[in-house]
């Protein structure tokens, strides 16, 4: 999708109200989408790494110090730059945060695993879903579509991708939590409306908890944002995952799985 300067205006802006958003959007369009340089095969390194993590020693009753046998709960991440955490360290993705916060919480076993990748497309996660999915999470939590949008593609596509994925997924045996994204209006309002209003249609028709927006209470802060002011610092992601993802995330938890220490007490 070629984009010319004399293209970019306020069109691009999610909502002008507030000039902040509005730079946020526009830098979106650019950033995002130059986010896909990195070769395939860092996809597959991720996931082997992401394997790995699921053979460590049993965990630890954080009151106790005795070891518990307890299977891991594995939480799956899965998405584009936005999950894989683009300019911030290791322990400073959304991903990272939110199982350090799991484990404060008591649940001890859980596993979080990354597998964002940025620049990801619906299509191009559709191709590898399934080989992500022999890592058998529990829990997956999908964000995909942004760059979807950045490339003007029909949302019909955009639509039965997620579809098909979520599909997958559920076959799979794993719960499914889906984050919902917004986007700039460059293409019209239909097309804004169209894919804001994808995800809730995609999660009421598969039945799917879902995070309304990813990125409430962070996206245009400056604060909060990388220079690009597109990918969130790690306080910015500390942000996402206590007031976006664990709220979503832990009544199922509670429904799931019992906090390790109510495993020892028990």
């Amino acid at each position: 999708m070629n984009i010319t300067h004399k293209q970019i205006s306020h069109s691009y802006f999610i909502k002008p109200i507030i000039w902040q958003k509005s730079i946020w959007i526009l830098f979106l369009f650019f950033f995002i989408s130059g986010c896909q340089d990195q070769q395939p095969t860092n996809k597959n390194t991720k996931s082997q790494q992401a394997s790995k993590q699921l053979n460590q020693k049993p965990t630890q009753s954080k009151t106790t110090g005795q070891s518990i046998e307890a299977e891991p709960f594995v939480i799956l991440a899965l998405g584009d730059s936005l999950t894989e955490g683009l300019g911030v360290k290791k322990d400073g993705n959304y991903p990272a945060l939110l199982q350090q916060a799991l484990h404060q919480t008591g649940y001890q076993q859980v596993k979080v695993i990354n597998s964002g990748f940025s620049g990801e497309t619906s299509s191009g996660l559709k191709n590898r879903v399934d080989w992500v999915l022999q890592l058998k999470p529990d829990l997956t939590i999908l964000n995909i579509g942004a760059n979807d949008a950045i490339r003007g593609l029909p949302l019909d596509l955009t639509t039965n991708n997620i579809n098909d994925i979520i599909s997958r997924i559920k076959l799979s045996g794993s719960k499914v939590v889906l984050a919902g994204m917004q986007i700039y209006d460059n293409l019209g309002q239909e097309y804004v409306s169209g894919f804001k209003d994808m995800y809730p249609k995609l999660a009421a028709e598969h039945e799917l908890t879902m995070i309304p927006f990813f990125l409430e209470h962070v996206g245009g802060n400056p604060k909060l944002n990388q220079a690009d002011m597109i990918h969130p610092t790690k306080e910015g992601y500390e942000i996402i995952v206590k007031r976006n993802v664990l709220p979503t995330v832990l009544p199922l938890l509670e429904q799931l799985i019992k906090p390790i220490e109510e495993q020892h007490n028990n």
